[in-house]
């Protein structure tokens, strides 16, 4: 075994998830996510955790949903119960096929969304950490020989987390203390502007401690309201097995009004049209992991690369939200993403700019 799988997983249970003596642990193993599963074991075993593992299999999953007659009106109450009686709920990402449930009509994918929103809800209370192992669909999919994805994957992965949470806290603070925030780019058609007054900001330093459930992780993220303006999303990315490419949303009184896209148009369609709360934003994340310098096409990676800004479409997180406040809600958290490495390009808050062109106004190449 790459004696980095090791270190993923120690990472993983004492950083990321602080698991601990007596802790139960779920733990949901991808089809290709063996060797990390095994590492993972070892390690909740010698903090003295209980380990309760669950295979996660993208082609059963399409099996599955595409055989069912759509109605799921059967009881997800195994699902919930599992998730309740947890503490931590670790996802072990890590496909042989990047596409399996490309021929799932979106009907019924939302269909199965809508009848796990409990257990969905049971698992986020949870601490929960969700990771990737490197697999050859998921390198396949980065553009990426194996043995170069494995490199890229435990570089992102394998930080050191304490200094780039000092860093990330310079930004918490400048949203914690804003009311405003403007994304700006001279070089298309992207002039956004969205409230955060009265919200908190995670400092995503990829712990459960920090409010964060990502390893790799390295962004800080808010939740914005009253979005106006439009914005370009020129990341392309794999959403429901449909690759999106130049995504645009326009958005009045905190709603999107106009939507298009140059690939996977319908998809984009299918997400907005998901429930009242899709339509609003639930996120405004700015990625600051370094470690992660190119595009993937996977999300977990992609939105913490330094430079980007992405915002998601539905759910907001209650971390991000004071006490009794209740953010935006949807069955979906969808995230898009905008390179903020090109020339002219801004990202204000209160008017003042923080990033130009990629670069924080504390970084050496500040201009």
């Amino acid at each position: 075994m790459d004696s980095r799988v090791r270190e993923h997983a120690e990472t993983l249970v004492d950083w990321s998830a602080r698991i601990e003596s007596g802790d139960t642990v779920v733990v949901s193993v991808g089809e290709g996510a063996h060797d990390l599963a095994v590492a993972v074991a070892e390690k909740v075993g010698e903090r003295g955790a209980s380990y309760h593992p669950v295979y996660a299999s993208s082609e059963m999953g399409r099996a599955y949903l595409r055989a069912h007659d759509g109605d799921f009106s059967e009881s997800a109450d195994l699902e919930r119960v599992l998730y309740e009686q947890a503490d931590s709920v670790l996802s072990l990402r890590g496909t042989r096929n990047t596409s399996a449930s490309a021929d799932v009509s979106e009907e019924t994918r939302q269909a199965y969304r809508k009848s796990r929103q409990d257990s969905r809800e049971a698992r986020m209370d949870t601490d929960w950490v969700s990771t990737v192992h490197p697999t050859r669909a998921l390198a396949q999919q980065a553009g990426m020989s194996y043995e170069e994805y494995r490199d890229f994957v435990y570089d992102a992965i394998l930080r050191d987390w304490e200094s780039l949470a000092e860093e990330m806290s310079r930004l918490k603070e400048i949203l914690d203390d804003g009311s405003e925030v403007q994304i700006y780019k001279d070089s298309d058609e992207t002039d956004l502007t969205m409230s955060i007054a009265g919200h908190t900001a995670v400092n995503s330093a990829a712990s459960v401690a920090y409010d964060s459930h990502n390893l790799p992780s390295g962004e800080v993220f808010t939740a914005p309201t009253a979005t106006a303006g439009e914005v370009r999303f020129d990341v392309p990315m794999t959403i429901r097995g449909t690759q999106l490419q130049n995504a645009r949303l326009a958005f009045e009184d905190g709603e999107v009004v106009d939507w298009s896209a140059d690939q996977g148009e319908e998809t984009l369609e299918s997400i907005i049209e998901t429930d009242d709360g899709a339509r609003r934003l639930g996120e405004l994340g700015v990625g600051m992991n370094r470690g992660i310098d190119r595009v993937t096409d996977q999300i977990l990676f992609d939105e913490k690369m330094g430079g980007t800004v992405h915002l998601a479409l539905g759910r907001a997180y209650d971390a991000n939200l004071p006490d009794g406040e209740s953010g935006n809600d949807s069955a979906v958290h969808t995230d898009l993403i905008t390179d903020m490495r090109t020339a002219g390009t801004e990202l204000r808050v209160d008017g003042e700019v923080i990033q130009r062109d990629g670069v924080f106004r504390w970084e050496d190449d500040f201009e």
